[in-house]
């Protein structure tokens, strides 16, 4: 019955609220009569009873108020029979929404005294006992100082030495006295000699704008792109990642490494503005030679056997978590290790795979095993390595060379290592 009736008030504040030319108003004084119905929870065996009750308030502001009141029911024992005059006197604070609409919904709050007069199974009841009551109600405005009001106030007390509750929801007549004259939404404005000259209206910064586009959207490593751009209305700009700060419009020659979404930033009086770009970037395969191809591709290779002969060597590649296939980024290296491999025909040795320690034991063996034999197998078909100068072997996660505890120690322990016998 309690939340039946919390629920159908609340649903009429939702569905009647509309603006019109009343409302509540500052610095008046208010008289309401209320009549209703007051519940009490079971466990007071207290009969459902009719509630009557009047109200005397004084508005602060247009929202905030403050009323004293005082109420009287006249119920029954549902274990005696016996009546009992229920009375309630006190104070409430009140917040008004939408004090200038017609319809005015509030909540409430305050502190009374109340007692239980009468034959009652509880003596202590006899005495004034503090009440804190809680709600909401509406006020609405049938004329510009009447008002039809509603309430539904939650009353908590103190008796037979435990917390007891009770719901009071009532309905009546409001009556205002005093106070400023409201002034219709709709009123007309005075005549324009009596009007006071207004400042001039500053219209606002414009909205800063930007162009950002790449030409050719898609290229091959190695070659460049022309990023150009426009703005309007913008003070500064810049373009990322790598470039910074460039004029408001332009144009500049870019040769990435890899695919890149390219941002361009611009501020203004007005606030930012952001375009963007995607450039992609297709890094060829490699093609098998015999040899290196030139003296400098030879010097590689003897630089990388001071890196790789008859001793462990790191391949500097990277895997992301639970994948073995080898990012375009590490074709240079792997070309490296072939070079050196080719120019150095009676080396041989193990291709190590390592993980980190995000998974069980068992599939980060497994998982290490698939990436040594990925690069192993890598180097033969692209380089012409006989298969039987390699083999691959998978550690897990049992070598690591940094902590699994951070991010880039994870990074780190996903790797490729080298240990070849050069004679």
């Amino acid at each position: 019955m309690k939340k039946l009736t919390i629920m159908l008030l609340a649903g009429s504040i939702l569905a009647m609220a509309t603006f019109a030319f009343a409302g509540n108003k500052a610095n008046t004084v208010s008289v309401s009569l209320v009549a209703g119905g007051l519940t009490f929870e079971d466990n007071q065996h207290l009969e459902e009873s009719p509630v009557f009750g009047a109200r005397v308030g004084y508005n602060i502001t247009n929202a905030l108020g403050i009323e004293a009141l005082f109420d009287f029911s006249r119920t029954e024992s549902t274990r005696s029979g016996n009546t009992l005059d229920f009375n309630r006197y006190g104070g409430d604070l009140l917040y008004h929404f939408w004090p200038s609409d017609k319809f005015v919904p509030y909540i409430a709050a305050g502190y009374a005294g109340m007692n239980l007069k009468g034959a009652n199974p509880y003596p202590e009841t006899l005495k004034t006992k503090g009440v804190l009551n809680y709600g909401l109600g509406f006020k609405y405005f049938v004329t510009e100082n009447i008002a039809w009001r509603g309430d539904v106030r939650g009353l908590m007390y103190y008796y037979s030495k435990e917390d007891q509750h009770a719901l009071e929801y009532t309905t009546g007549v409001y009556v205002a006295f005093g106070g400023a004259p409201v002034v219709s939404k709709l009123a007309v404005p005075p005549p324009l000699p009596e009007r006071v000259a207004s400042k001039p209206v500053v219209a606002p910064p414009p909205f800063p704008t930007a162009t950002l586009s790449a030409s050719p959207a898609s290229i091959t490593w190695g070659q460049e792109s022309t990023l150009t751009w426009t703005s309007q209305n913008a003070t500064n700009c810049e373009i990322l990642p790598a470039i910074g700060s460039v004029q408001t419009q332009g144009s500049m020659a870019v040769k990435p490494n890899d695919t890149t979404l390219y941002s361009l930033n611009c501020k203004g009086e007005g606030g930012t503005a952001k375009s963007t770009a995607d450039l992609a970037v297709t890094v060829p395969p490699l093609v098998v030679v015999a040899r290196p191809a030139t003296v400098a591709a030879a010097a590689a290779a003897v630089a990388a056997a001071e890196r790789f002969c008859n001793k462990p060597a790191r391949i500097m590649i990277n895997f992301d978590v639970n994948k073995h296939d080898i990012k375009p980024q590490y074709h240079k290296e792997l070309k490296t290790v072939g070079y050196f491999l080719t120019e150095f025909p009676t080396s041989h040795g193990e291709i190590s795979g390592h993980t980190d320690s995000s998974y069980t034991k068992d599939f980060n063996q497994k998982l290490s095993e698939r990436r040594a034999n990925s690069v192993k197998e890598y180097i033969i078909k692209n380089f012409g390595i006989a298969s039987e100068r390699l083999t691959s072997k998978g550690y897990g996660k049992d070598k690591p060379i940094a902590t699994n505890k951070t991010k880039e120690g994870r990074a780190k322990n996903r790797r490729i290592e080298a240990n070849f016998v050069c004679e």
